[in-house]
């Protein structure tokens, strides 16, 4: 929203007309250096560069602390509040909301600690207060989660918190049964169409072996249904790494550029654990850690599971759950490892119920093309406000 110039020297005359508010003798050279302070900070944040963009923030807020500092001391106002108080009355930055952006860069971020640095920057700042909130949950509530016990607790049976293969249930049962059909009619016309399914198989397994499947998940992502389900998916993984305290790096949604970005062949969220990471680094890993691992792995199925009653997606993170369970010392037995993704996707679904609200801000701000900053902001709105 721009000013006019009346407006403008509006505001420059009450300050004047104020004695218990002294002039700023800066005032005149606000717009000019803080305009070009914060473009640097805005081209940052359109290149990506977290490391520039946060280091920038952080000089902020050093310049700030040290003006608070002496301003106690000399009863005057700082420069870089007037700053930050004058973009947003110029109508041109929004202050201290221009902080979120710094979000925005960790998707390209190589250095997950450089990610985790900006999550706890924003959090010492009061702009995360629910980052990391539940944390503790891995320590509360029975270990020994019977499939019984899962029932009773959620309303679905074992079978509906499980991932479906491609083919055997939902929208893709339909389609199997569809193409089936279709090639048996041709056969019985007498077209031969072995050349033809030859090429489409042959394709397909290329696909799956080079691509991990990329190209038929970017198919089937166009479709609106399933388009909704994988929103759905991706929020929950979103939703409960953020309250357990992993700073999310992104989430990509598009099967292509995951493959780019390293996911192959699924949409995908991004998320670190440094507690764990660390302890993997030297060859051991504490319950704690993989309990949140695996929350937020099966979190996914879970989100499913509460929103349509059962989860289709998620064979990804059940075979990521798996190879992880190889590397514990000593490794864990198939009872063991079952009872460990009930316990896992029981705490998840419990967390995802208990804050329906925010998932919903999630996915809602997901299905509109939102930033990874926008998606936490309403997650945020949606816990204050819950």
């Amino acid at each position: 929203m721009a000013f006019s110039s009346q407006q403008l020297l509006f505001s420059s005359q009450f300050s004047l007309l104020c004695p218990r508010t002294p002039p700023n003798r800066n005032l005149k050279a606000i717009p000019r250096a803080a305009l070009r302070e914060w473009k640097e900070y805005e081209d940052a944040v359109k290149r990506k560069d977290l490391a520039r963009a946060l280091r920038f923030l952080k000089s902020k807020e050093t310049q700030t602390n040290n003006d608070s500092l002496a301003d106690t001391v000399n009863g005057s106002f700082s420069n870089d509040s007037a700053t930050r108080s004058g973009l947003g009355d110029l109508g041109l930055f929004d202050g201290l909301e221009r902080d979120w952006e710094v979000l925005d860069t960790c998707l390209n971020a190589d250095d997950m600690r450089l990610v985790s640095s900006a999550y706890g920057f924003l959090k010492n700042r009061g702009f995360l207060p629910s980052f990391g909130k539940f944390s503790n949950i891995v320590l509360e509530g029975p270990r020994e989660v019977t499939p019984i016990l899962l029932q009773s607790s959620t309303g679905l049976e074992v079978t509906k918190l499980s991932p479906k293969k491609w083919g055997a249930t939902g929208i893709s049962s339909l389609v199997f049964i569809a193409f089936t059909g279709g090639a048996n009619f041709l056969v019985d016309q007498g077209i031969d169409i072995r050349v033809n399914l030859a090429a489409i198989l042959g394709l397909a397994f290329l696909d799956s072996i080079f691509l991990g499947g990329a190209c038929l998940a970017q198919i089937s992502s166009y479709w609106p249904p399933n388009k909704r389900r994988i929103l759905v998916h991706e929020a929950g993984h979103l939703l409960v790494a953020y309250l357990m305290g992993c700073p999310v790096r992104g989430v990509i949604l598009d099967p292509m550029v995951a493959m780019q970005m390293g996911t192959q062949g699924q949409a995908g969220t991004q998320f670190w654990d440094e507690k764990l990471s660390n302890e993997l680094a030297e060859g051991k890993l504490s319950g704690t850690s993989f309990d949140r691992y695996c929350m937020v792995l099966f979190a996914g199925i879970a989100a499913e599971a509460l929103v349509y009653g059962e989860a289709e997606g998620g064979e990804n993170d059940e075979n990521l759950f798996r190879s992880t369970c190889v590397l514990l010392q000593p490794p864990l037995s198939v009872a063991q490892m079952s009872n460990q993704a009930r316990w896992s996707v029981l705490q998840s679904f419990n967390l995802l119920k208990w804050h329906r609200d925010a998932h919903r801000a999630a996915v809602k701000a997901l299905e509109s093309g939102g930033s990874l900053s926008v998606v936490i902001r309403r997650i945020e709105e949606a816990m204050s406000s819950g």
